[in-house]
């Protein structure tokens, strides 16, 4: 492999810090066991640079890895990949179901996608985006002799926010997040909580230009070359740093849950009220 290489400067005139996206074309339907290094590669590969990172929507490492799968319920697709129920909702079309999936992902219908695919199939999430993530990084690295990173990505929702965003759901050969705890912002104040989650910003501006509906799943982003490193098999836990530690999270429980536990905290209590009164109302009787 080359030396780890800097990022090339930009055009005349443009800031060093710039930041690249663009999302090369041709890269097509993606079946089972197609090598989708090849295939990136074949489609983007004179156009990149050391340092780049390549974010890869999901959707073509699952089908690459032949998880279409037959379903002609795919509610019962989603309670299969479910966990942990957050929260539902009804509405005309049926049921919209907050779910933690067997990735520890929390987002809607477990990630269980039915768009893009021959009816009776849905498509699921890879079973280890971070694998897939290093095996795919990897192979980039070993045949363009170049330092890339990879995030595999995918669309979710978010709380308190209308619309969707991507986010990384795999992650290999890069920084996930960057701890600036501890250091000063520009007026000379300790940083004491700020953790900046660059693998999902990232994500975020990557969508900006695969789209939607372009047929772009494959998206390139350069100017952050500073997060790019070791591809690390000993240290393997990629996107999965993004996850929340259930202990750490104020909102873990959805509304249904927190309802439930209050209900039972609070018959708990009133049964427990009832029984010190009546414990109290014998003692008074006592004519000793």
């Amino acid at each position: 492999m080359n030396e780890r290489a800097a990022p090339a400067a930009g055009p005349e005139g443009v800031p060093s810090g710039a930041l690249t996206v663009f999302a090369p074309e041709g890269i097509g339907e993606i079946e089972a066991g197609d090598d989708l290094a090849a295939i990136i590669l074949g489609a983007a590969g004179a156009l990149l640079r050391g340092g780049d990172i390549l974010a890869v929507t999901s959707k073509i490492v699952s089908k690459a890895e032949g998880r279409q799968v037959a379903a002609a319920d795919r509610e019962q697709a989603i309670t299969d990949e479910t966990v942990r129920v957050v929260a539902t909702r009804e509405h005309p079309g049926g049921v919209t179901r907050i779910v933690e999936n067997r990735q520890g992902l929390v987002l809607a219908a477990a990630g269980v996608d039915a768009s893009n695919t021959p009816d009776g199939t849905v498509l699921l999430l890879p079973i280890d985006p971070d694998a897939s993530a290093r095996a795919l990084c990897a192979a980039l690295r070993e045949r363009s002799g170049l330092w890339l990173g990879v995030l595999i990505t995918d669309t979710v929702g978010r709380p308190w926010r209308e619309g969707q965003t991507d986010i990384a759901i795999g992650a290999a050969g890069l920084a996930v997040l960057d701890d600036l705890r501890g250091t000063e912002d520009s007026s000379g104040k300790r940083l004491d909580a700020t953790i900046a989650a660059v693998a999902d910003e990232i994500a975020g501006a990557a969508d900006l230009v695969k789209g939607k509906t372009s047929g772009n799943p494959v998206a390139v982003v350069r100017g952050l070359g500073r997060l790019v490193g070791e591809l690390d098999a000993a240290d393997a836990r990629g996107a999965s740093r993004l996850l929340r530690p259930s202990d750490q999270d104020m909102f873990r429980l959805g509304s249904a849950e927190a309802y439930a536990e209050g209900f039972a905290a609070g018959q708990a209590a009133a049964a427990a009220a009832a029984a010190a009164g009546a414990a109290a109302c014998a003692c008074g009787d006592d004519p000793a």
